[in-house]
C-alpha cells in the first residue's frame, strides 16, 4: 500500500490571544487529502518560523517545544507503519484519532442489521413486500443465534467478519437450522446486503464475500396440466367461499398474476389493448415491472361474475380476494375435492399460466415473459416447463419436413432411373 504522507506544523494567526500567542496546528496530508487539528500548544507569534515550521532561537522554551514537535512527527510515521501492517486504510482522520488517543467508533453488526430492517419496515408496501421483510427478520434472528453458537457472543465488530465467517454461517444454517440448500444460500445472500452497506460506507475495507460461490439448485416448479386445470374449472362446488377461491385461483391461472397483484387489481387496471380487446394493465408489486396481459374469455367471465360482489363494491377491487393465508388454506380443500394431489398455491397458478396455458399452446416465450412482468427471459425459463405434448407436436412438424425432403430426393433418383429404362427400351 503506497501512501504519500506529508507533515506540516503552522500557527493560526487569526486565533492569536490577547497575550500575543498563536495556537500551533498540525496538518497531515495523505494522498493530497488534508486533515488539520490543534496540538494544544501556543507560541508567541513573532517567535515562530514559518520557513522552518518551528520555534525560533535556542532558548530552553524553544528546545522543549521543537523536541515535542519532532516527537509528534516521529509518532505519526510510526502510526502510518502500524496502519499499513494491520491492513487498515491510511488516512489523516485515522492518524489524528490514534495520535490524540481518540477511539474510533466501533461499528457493530447487530445495530447495523437492525437499522436496515427498521428502514425496510418503514418502506413496506412502497419499496418492499412483507415477505421480503420477513426473510430479513429471519436472517437477522439466525445471525444472532449463530454468533452465540460459534463465538458465544451477542454481537461482533464488522471489521472482524471475514471469509471464514460467511462459510461458518452457511454451515450453521445447513446443520443447526436444518435449512435446505436454497434457503441457506438465500439467507447468506440476504446477509450479503448488510455487508455491502458496510462496504459502501467504508466501515469495512475488505469484502468477506470475495470467493464465496454457493449456488441455488434449480427447483422443478409445479404446475397444473390440461386435465387437472379442466377438472378444477368444471368441478361443481356447493360452498360459496370455496367457489370464490377457486375462481380467483383460476383467474391467476389464466392471467399469470401473483396473489398480491390479483388482490391489488381495480377497474382502472382494465383497458382496451392494441387489438381492440380488453387487457390488464398493471405493474408487479414485487419488481415494479409493467405487465400487460390480454384477457382470455375465462378470465373475463370471472371478472363479470364478481363485479357486483359486496367485497368488490366496498373495496373497489376487481375480485373478492381473501388474505393469502386463508386463500391457501381453502385451496387445500379444493385440491382434495378435485382429486388433485399437487399442493395448490398461487405460485402454482402462475406457473400454470406460463406452461400449460401459454407456452404449451405455442405462445412465444418472449410474449410470456412480458405478460409475467419479468426483467429477462432467463427468469421466465425458470417458471416455464415445456410439456412432452408440446415437444411431440414440434417434432411431428420436423418429421413431416424431413419426410417431404426424403420423398423429393427419392423421386428425383428413381424418376431419372425410370427415364433411362424407357429410353433403352425404345432404342
Amino acid at each position: 500500500m503506497n501512501t504519500k504522507l506529508s507533515i506540516l506544523f503552522y500557527i493560526k494567526r487569526a486565533k492569536t490571544t490577547s497575550q500575543g500567542k498563536s495556537p500551533i496546528y498540525l496538518r497531515v496530508t495523505v494522498d493530497s487529502k488534508r486533515t488539520e487539528f490543534s496540538i494544544k500548544r501556543f507560541v508567541e507569534t513573532h517567535k515562530w518560523s514559518s520557513e522552518q515550521n518551528k520555534m525560533k532561537g535556542n532558548s530552553e522554551e524553544s528546545r522543549t517545544l521543537n523536541t515535542y514537535l519532532d516527537i509528534l512527527k516521529s509518532r505519526i510515521y510510526e502510526i502510518q507503519k502500524d496502519l499499513i501492517h494491520s491492513g487498515k486504510e491510511v488516512n489523516g482522520e485515522a492518524i489524528k484519532n490514534i495520535l490524540l488517543g481518540i477511539d474510533e467508533r466501533k461499528r457493530m453488526l447487530i445495530p447495523i442489521f437492525q437499522e436496515h430492517n427498521n428502514r425496510m419496515e418503514a418502506l413496506l408496501g412502497k419499496e418492499y413486500a412483507k415477505g421480503t421483510l420477513t426473510r430479513y427478520k429471519t436472517c437477522f434472528s439466525h445471525i444472532k443465534e449463530f454468533l452465540n453458537w460459534k463465538f458465544n457472543i451477542s454481537d461482533i465488530e464488522i471489521t472482524e467478519i471475514d471469509h471464514a465467517f460467511i462459510y461458518d454461517f452457511e454451515f450453521f444454517l445447513r446443520t443447526e437450522k436444518s435449512c435446505a440448500n436454497n434457503s441457506a444460500v438465500k439467507y447468506v445472500k440476504n446477509f450479503g446486503k448488510i455487508i455491502r452497506i458496510c462496504l459502501a460506507n467504508k466501515w469495512m475495507l475488505h469484502d468477506p464475500f470475495l470467493g464465496y460461490n454457493s449456488k441455488f439448485v434449480e427447483v422443478n416448479r409445479g404446475f397444473l396440466d390440461e386435465e387437472e386445470l379442466s377438472r378444477l374449472q368444471n368441478k361443481e362446488l356447493k360452498i360459496e367461499r370455496i367457489t370464490l377461491v377457486r375462481d380467483v385461483f383460476l383467474f391467476s391461472c389464466y392471467t399469470g398474476l401473483s396473489f398480491i397483484d390479483a388482490w391489488n387489481l381495480t377497474k382502472d387496471n382494465i383497458g382496451i389493448g392494441i387489438d381492440g380487446n380488453k387487457w390488464i394493465f398493471t405493474a408487479r408489486q414485487k419488481t415494479k415491472i409493467a405487465s400487460h396481459i390480454p384477457l382470455l374469455p375465462i378470465a373475463e367471465d370471472i371478472i363479470k361474475k364478481y363485479e357486483k360482489h359486496p367485497m368488490c363494491v366496498i373495496s373497489g377491487k376487481l375480485l373478492p380476494v381473501f388474505s393469502n393465508q386463508k386463500m391457501n388454506a381453502y385451496l387445500k380443500e379444493i385440491a382434495d375435492l378435485c382429486e388433485i394431489s399437487k399442493e395448490l398455491t398461487f405460485h402454482i397458478a402462475r406457473h400454470t399460466f406460463a406452461t400449460t396455458v401459454t407456452l404449451s399452446n405455442g405462445v412465444p416465450i418472449e410474449s410470456v415473459s412480458k405478460m409475467l412482468g419479468h426483467k429477462s427471459i432467463k427468469t421466465t425459463q425458470h417458471y416455464a416447463k415445456i410439456l412432452d405434448k408440446k415437444v411431440s407436436a414440434d417434432m411431428e412438424v420436423l418429421k413431416v419436413c424431413y419426410k417431404k425432403r426424403c420423398n423429393a430426393e427419392l423421386y428425383k433418383l428413381f424418376g431419372l432411373n425410370l427415364f433411362f429404362q424407357c429410353l433403352l427400351a425404345i432404342l
